[in-house]
């Protein structure tokens, strides 16, 4: 990991099918797990079934936790702890490509959880301030707040003097988080979250970046640009910070939440925030590319996708505009377990990447699997490229 922005020779763009360079890190029994695994993830019966079983087993305490860190946990987190994680990192830096680590537990709601989770960043934090391998940390505002109290913020509905107590107390831990990283010279991802839930952490991210940002990017927002208005909003929040005088971070990522999305929609009679077609997500994903590197002096990107052709994009954008590949200003991140193909090829080719790395324990970590799972199953083609490039290195290998 380096923080130069000398800007190399051209060289072309990057080879994303380069197997052989994409699983370089992975022995032969870790490509026999990863086809196995994929081809169960990618069949929606048995995947669904696995769901039920895993969920159960663990419900009733069987012993089963083993299988599931053998197989699933193993393919997509680092570990239960940021000890056991950092085993990863090494591994991730080894090949030019960083660490996010996540702390991924979800749906905790009352008050000391959500100071845990707190605890639990700051410590990523000073661990990050502490090595060179761990450009970003991250956590999402559900992790600091109710859920419900985001829902009603967002809302603009009247909140009882409790409520704003408690609200209050959200926005010191926010603070406390965006002022430790800051401090600690690391940037701070904060995810994005449903359409629903979103507007509260909008405003407590603007007013972040607005107080933290105001020479370099260290609190980053994250826009799902699967939502037709979120185009327009990164528009709107460039000429902002032009207008005040900060600087934006932002993460670009196309979704997570489309299908509860919609259904919510048509339960509750509005119109969906989400587009028609996957065509219009793609070109609202790739024009928010180019308007981030355009607009580089005032913004810090990162490209969340798995998606080839975007990647490509920012890629030949950076070579094209005579932007250094190493640039601190433009950062690709693909999560654990996924994409290799893309994260090892860009990094060999110069580009800054990090992988997302999730963590904590097998029985708290398990809802975010099960999505993994199921993002990989109703993605298309997805599970299919990634078998396909598996069995693509193993066939290369065994003509060697």
């Amino acid at each position: 990991m380096t923080s130069s922005s000398t800007a190399p020779a051209a060289v072309g763009p990057p080879d994303l099918q380069d197997t052989a360079t994409a699983f370089a890190h992975q022995s032969d029994a870790d490509l026999r797990r990863a086809y196995w695994l994929f081809r169960v993830i990618g069949n929606p019966t048995v995947s669904a079934l696995g769901k039920i079983l895993s969920e159960l087993a663990l419900f009733l305490h069987l012993p089963v936790k083993g299988l599931i860190k053998s197989t699933i946990f193993r393919q997509f987190c680092g570990g239960e702890t940021i000890a056991e994680s950092l085993h990863k990192a090494e591994e991730l830096r080894r090949s030019g490509i960083g660490t996010i680590l996540d702390h991924s537990v979800e749906g905790q709601d009352e008050e000391d959880e959500l100071d845990a989770t707190v605890v639990e960043v700051l410590r990523t934090i000073q661990v990050a301030r502490e090595r060179g391998d761990i450009p970003f940390c991250v956590f999402k505002t559900t992790g600091i707040s109710r859920t419900d109290l985001l829902e009603l913020v967002s809302s603009g509905n009247a909140r009882t003097p409790a409520e704003e107590e408690e609200w209050s107390r959200v926005e010191a831990r926010m603070e406390k988080l965006c002022a430790s990283a800051t401090e600690a010279r690391v940037p701070l991802l904060i995810d994005a979250e449903e359409s629903w839930l979103q507007p509260a952490i909008d405003a407590l991210v603007e007013r972040m970046m607005e107080r933290f940002n105001r020479e370099h990017a260290w609190i980053f927002h994250t826009i799902q640009l699967y939502r037709h208005d979120r185009s327009a909003y990164l528009h709107m929040l460039h000429d902002r910070a032009s207008r005040e005088g900060f600087h934006i971070g932002m993460k670009l990522v196309r979704g997570a939440y489309m299908e509860k999305e919609r259904e919510r929609a048509t339960e509750k009679g509005y119109p969906s925030p989400i587009h028609a077609d996957k065509a219009a997500v793609d070109r609202d994903y790739d024009a928010a590319i180019a308007f981030c590197v355009a607009n580089r002096a005032r913004i810090s990107v990162m490209a969340g996708t798995h998606n080839e052709k975007s990647s490509l994009l920012l890629a030949r954008l950076l070579d094209e505009n005579g932007i250094a590949r190493n640039d601190p200003r433009t950062w690709f991140a693909q999560l654990l377990g996924m994409s290799d193909h893309i994260s090892y090829n860009l990094a060999a080719a110069g580009y800054r990447v990090a992988k997302y790395v999730p963590y904590g324990p097998v029985r708290e970590v398990l809802p975010y699997l099960i999505r993994r799972a199921a993002e990989n199953t109703s993605v298309a083609g997805q599970t299919g490229r990634e078998l396909g490039l598996i069995g693509q290195e193993r066939l290369r290998r065994a003509a060697r």
